[in-house]
């Protein structure tokens, strides 16, 4: 293996505690820690994990709310080339343990909210040998012998283990091909590129702050909190997303940046309305949003709203400007994407003309995990295929025009919702003949699903109750807004279900 090349988050936090060692990297509950606590801190964590045994490539799972221990995780697991399984913990019990039972990970870390579900994971699969728990503060007892703070040795980290730029690095589960979702393998090297990207669009040093209000189980968390820390900027922690204590942070922290999903930006500027704060301090939200919440949002704090474009498979972000310097855009081209659009035989398309985005460079991912078959076809001609309608102008801007029928794509509050995953689930109801999901408008959060069902005969059931029953098998965001009943499903000439009809008609 030839390191000579390799860097990671571990060496980040190495350089950034030795040239700016005194200066805040983290703030929780009010209290900073600087760059040198960040090292030892997460020093002393890998020693904790070394001293479990554990092989290179072994996997880590980590179910938590935000902490400051996902910042040590990143950087212990870059020093021992472990790999990090980033779950969302807003999915329900069976959709994780599925992330368990497809990763196989060696131990869970996890929020002492779902304790209880640590202690069943860790007693149901054989792979699971341990699992940790984060306190929301650090005054947790080290009698508990499953606290994370057991894991933090006393002594000093004396030896790493080697890892390449292409080695796994994070896993996050997003495509749900045939109804199952897939993890996406994200490499050292496709961080840390990630990383300096955001550093250089969004001009991030050491004099920034970053807020932490998107979990850090998501893609974008991961990048703009990283990006931050990696600039040797400061992160602000909230545990999760508060509109009163997001306008106080800002405030009192004089946060410059925040990224954003419906109805955030919406849910800030109706408290804003109730309260008095000074906003001046941010320069940038980031995320998406409608032209006229950008309108007023970026007259109540004078900052830029920018908008962008980007998948967990690119390592997130890869198209990024001001919402309004090209309106209806997804933002410019970055500098380490290189983006074309193709027809459906994978003919490049010139400017003006829509069709799937692809994409090559050093922000694509390593492939969806234990999936040889779907990378092949991912990864054809050596690019990879986004599943994303998109179009390109003459001066580099990126349009998003909706998604392939192959990967269709509904997006609540930002978080991915495969239809395919939801009807799945519908169609598990006794009553269920047919179902259709798909994306609506929602005011509240961008978008909405909708369920167009038929019912087998002399069944009955409301819509509520289908509602219900969602969101007893899959995550609270993924189960349906809107129910439909109908008589009976329109068909295509091949006897599948018109699915463009059937949006057509809603």
């Amino acid at each position: 293996m030839n390191t000579l090349q390799s860097l990671n988050i571990f060496d980040i936090y190495e350089k950034n505690a030795e040239s700016q060692g005194l200066l805040p990297a983290i703030n929780f509950n009010t209290i900073d820690s600087t760059y040198a606590d960040l090292f030892e801190k997460t020093a002393k964590l890998a020693k904790g994990l070394q001293d479990l045994n554990l092989a290179p490539g072994s996997r880590v799972a980590l179910l938590c709310k935000n902490h400051p221990a996902f910042f040590h995780i990143f950087g212990a697991c870059a020093a021992l080339n472990l790999v990090i399984v980033l779950i969302n913990r807003r999915l329900s019990p069976e959709e994780i343990k599925y992330i368990i039972e497809d990763t196989t990970p060696c131990l869970i870390i996890a929020d002492s909210e779902l304790r209880d579900l640590a202690k069943e994971l860790t007693n149901e699969f054989s792979c699971l040998d341990n699992y940790f728990i984060v306190e929301s503060n650090d005054d947790a007892s080290d009698e508990d012998s499953h606290s994370i703070s057991n894991l933090y040795s006393s002594e000093n980290l004396e030896s790493r283990i080697a890892c390449n730029m292409d080695d796994p690095y994070i896993i996050i589960h997003t495509a749900a091909v045939q109804g199952k979702p897939r993890g996406a393998i994200l490499s050292h090297g496709n961080v840390i590129f990630s990383n300096q990207q955001v550093i250089s669009e969004f001009k991030l040093d050491k004099s920034q702050t970053y807020l932490n209000i998107l979990p850090l189980f998501h893609i974008m968390g991961v990048n703009l909190g990283l990006a931050t820390l990696q600039a040797g900027g400061k992160n602000v922690i909230l545990e999760k997303f508060d509109s009163n204590k997001t306008l106080e942070l800002i405030q009192n922290q004089k946060v410059n940046l925040i990224g954003s999903f419906p109805p955030i930006l919406n849910n800030l500027m109706e408290a804003a309305d109730q309260g008095n704060y000074d906003l001046t301090s941010l320069r940038i939200a980031a995320g998406i949003e409608s032209p006229d919440n950008v309108t007023k949002w970026e007259s109540l704090t004078s900052s830029k709203f920018w908008t962008m474009y980007g998948q967990t498979e690119t390592s997130g972000l890869i198209t990024f400007s001001e919402y309004f310097s090209k309106p209806g855009s997804a933002g410019k081209v970055s500098t380490l994407a290189n983006i074309k659009i193709i027809d459906d035989v994978d003919n490049f398309l010139p400017y003006n003309q829509i069709g799937e985005i692809v994409i090559r460079g050093p922000l694509v991912f390593q492939g969806y995990w234990q999936a040889d078959d779907l990378n092949k076809y991912t990864f054809r001609d050596n690019w990879h295929h986004t599943g994303d309608l998109g179009m390109l102008d003459s001066d580099g801007f990126l349009f998003f025009k909706g998604r392939k029928a192959e990967k269709e794509l509904i997006k609540p509050g930002g978080e991915n919702v495969f239809p395919a995953e939801v009807e799945k689930v519908i169609l598990e109801h006794s009553a269920i003949k047919e179902v259709c999901v798909f994306g609506v408008p929602d005011p509240k959060f961008g978008e909405g699903i909708k369920a167009v069902c038929s019912l087998h005969e002399n069944q009955e059931l409301t819509k509520q109750e289908l509602i219900d029953f969602t969101g007893t098998k899959i995550a609270g965001y993924k189960k349906p807004r809107y129910v439909e009943f109908i008589k009976k499903l329109p068909k295509t000439e091949d006897g599948s279900i018109d699915r463009e009809k059937i949006k057509l008609n809603n």
